[in-house]
């Protein structure tokens, strides 16, 4: 596991050099173990290294010496002993026990063909010094983040926009348009960034650049979620989950050369994880969990011991409270490069940084939601069903049956009108349903005047028209996976565990089971558990049922629960919450009124709709501006 640096333009080599230097600084975190670099006239690239496979030979950028190519890598291949097995017996020598050095090998010998072949998650950058061109590869899933900077000149790359920051190469522009959309969707939706000229190389894409070229981007691998249609044996869905997904935890435990750990939720996913861990013989492993001291439904500890207690791992708490949850924050926010207010980046960091202490490598359960269905759309179905049975009565009696209800408020004839007149097939996208939608298109104009962004609503339309399925359910999870799983969930879990110096594996989104779960029969993922009743993530509680404790099965989804939008409520924080809104030394205050921060942070006072977590949109964005104020300022 690595940090990743290069950069590309009219420069000679002692300025590639000053400008790598500065960048690997910027992401010493993500490698404390090694660093390297190389440069060139016109060209450079380095790397920041968490030593985890081959401790000792694994040193970047890593050269084929016959070929020229040379090669930075961030990220693990799970099955690099095979693929290097494989190249051995066509008759290639091997100099390190590296994945790296597989990596480098079978895109010598195969170009970016070879990328069909890796098992993992990965960053990487080769450079061929006798054709002067670059490659850029994201992996499939987007485990691993890859930005790129270009302004026709200069091309930079990096495993953080901090590093690009830090370059000394760049005048950094605020993307006001970006802020406009994370207003709505909490986090920076991809393939943009918070900076002008910086962007997301998009999961399963790979960029190729020479001098003097513009970046030239292509798709690799794709899946959409299909669901099969007809009856299907449950059992045998069941057996070919079990062997897809033990064997998904397992690669993920074999390759490494240090310990490896677990982050443990109590939840069903990273609780079927570590009973999965032990099925496969790994005994006395390490079990690291995180709960607030309010304790109650803010505290899943009780769960997370029960399971480790039952798998027999070692178990490692660590509690949250007010105090330190606020001290860490402006922390958390630095290391996540953007804007993102998902509040569970504050006891993700206080928890990474307890297990560093102890393993360099950890699994946890990230991904399941998004491929089995989980969260609540068990209710979804049972809506969607009804609206089915609603829209098969015919016209005359629908809407006799739908005109009292039309007649309670404007919502509800509006409600009542798509009931009557839109396929389920255009509900989602007729809705723009999403897991965050928060400040709409008038909200924010009130908010912020003097600039009105492109609707932020236009990034879920072209999610939903690019979807291959009519069916509901599998729309939704299929723009779960290309959104809210990259941008928010996976983006979280790389930037705060890395600021921890930490790597963090997910099995549910070995690319393998992905496939699997996008064309499986909507019932293997929502299963119909009674009358009018559903059940999500069907297959894994069926995994689940003879390996953990039944009161782990019961649990019903609660995400990361957090207490901080009730802390609003207590006068001391809302007061604290006040003075950085709208305190002397506020950023927000320059470009929003003051009067509709006042308003919000007033229902918040009181509980009123999602104010809270407008509130904490606001807070996050302004903490952010703030603690990049360094690179603002130069503007």
């Amino acid at each position: 596991m690595c940090g990743i640096v290069g950069l590309g333009g009219p420069l000679d080599a002692s300025a590639v050099s000053a400008a790598l230097e500065k960048m690997n600084r910027a992401i010493t975190h993500r490698g404390p173990d090694d660093e390297g670099a190389w440069a060139e006239d016109g060209f450079g690239f380095g790397m920041r290294r968490l030593a985890i496979i081959d401790l000792v030979t694994g040193h970047q950028p890593m050269w084929d010496v016959d070929s020229g190519v040379g090669l930075v890598f961030n990220g693990e291949i799970y099955n690099y002993k095979d693929l290097r097995k494989d190249m051995e017996k066509q008759g290639l020598r091997f100099f390190t026990a590296s994945d790296t050095e597989v990596v480098l090998k079978s895109l010598r010998r195969q170009g970016p063909a070879a990328i069909h072949s890796w098992n993992g998650m990965f960053a990487a950058a080769s450079w061929d010094k006798g054709t002067k061109k670059l490659l850029l590869i994201r992996d499939r899933l987007g485990v691993k983040p890859l930005y790129y900077y270009w302004d026709g000149r200069i091309f930079l790359f990096a495993s953080e926009i901090k590093a690009i920051l830090n370059s000394g190469l760049i005048q950094p522009r605020l993307n006001v348009q970006a802020v406009w959309d994370y207003l709505t969707f909490r986090y920076i939706p991809g393939p943009e960034t918070i900076w002008e000229k910086i962007w997301k190389l998009p999961p399963a894409h790979l960029l190729s650049w020479s001098p003097n070229k513009n970046p030239e981007i292509s798709r690799y691998w794709q899946t959409d979620v299909v669901s099969e249609a007809g009856p299907f044996d449950f059992g045998k869905k069941l057996r070919e989950f079990e062997r897809l997904f033990l064997d998904a935890v397992n690669i993920r435990l074999l390759a490494s050369d240090v310990p490896v750990g677990i982050l443990l939720s109590g939840g069903l996913d990273s609780s079927a994880v570590a009973a999965a861990a032990v099925e496969l013989g790994h005994k006395r492993f390490q079990a690291f969990s995180v709960g607030f001291q309010e304790g109650g439904e803010f505290s899943e500890l009780p769960y997370s011991r029960l399971v480790a207690e039952h798998v027999g791992a070692e178990y490692y708490p660590v509690f949250i409270n007010q105090d330190n949850f606020l001290d860490l924050l402006p922390q958390a926010v630095r290391a996540t490069d953007e804007p993102l207010a998902d509040l569970s980046i504050v006891p993700l960091l206080s928890l990474a940084r307890l297990t560093s202490r102890h393993v360099k490598v950890v699994l946890s359960g990230e991904g399941s939601d998004e491929i089995l269905a989980g969260y609540d759309f068990n209710a979804a179905v049972k809506r969607w069903n009804i609206i089915r049975d609603l829209q098969r009565i015919p016209k005359p009696l629908r809407n006799a049956v739908l005109g009292p209800i039309s007649r309670l408020s404007k919502q509800y004839s509006i409600y009542a009108d798509h009931i009557g007149n839109t396929p389920l097939s255009q509900w989602n996208a007729t809705f723009n349903v999403h897991m965050t939608n928060y400040f709409s298109q008038v909200e924010k104009a009130a908010l912020w005047p003097g600039f009105t962004g492109l609707d932020s609503l236009r990034i879920l339309q072209r999610l939903y028209q690019s979807v291959q399925s009519d069916d509901p359910l599998d729309q939704m999870l299929s723009v779960y996976q290309k959104s809210w799983l990259v941008e928010d969930l996976l983006m979280k879990a790389d930037k705060i565990t890395m600021a921890a110096s930490l790597e963090l594996r997910v099995p549910f989104l070995d690319y393998r089971l992905v496939e699997w779960a996008n064309r499986q029969p909507r019932g293997v993922k929502i299963a119909h558990s009674g009358l009018g009743a559903y059940t999500t993530k069907a297959v894994l509680r069926r995994f689940a049922e003879k390996r953990l404790p039944a009161k782990i099965l019961r649990r019903p989804k609660r995400g990361f629960p957090v207490p901080v939008y009730a802390w609003l409520q207590d006068a001391k924080f809302a007061s604290w919450a006040s003075e950085l809104l709208l305190g002397r030394e506020s950023r927000l205050v320059r470009m929003f009124t003051s009067e509709a921060i006042q308003k919000l942070l007033e229902d918040a006072k009181h509980g009123r709709g999602r104010a809270a977590h407008k509130i904490w949109i606001l807070l996050i964005l302004e903490l952010w501006l703030r603690e990049y104020s360094d690179y603002l300022d130069k503007d």
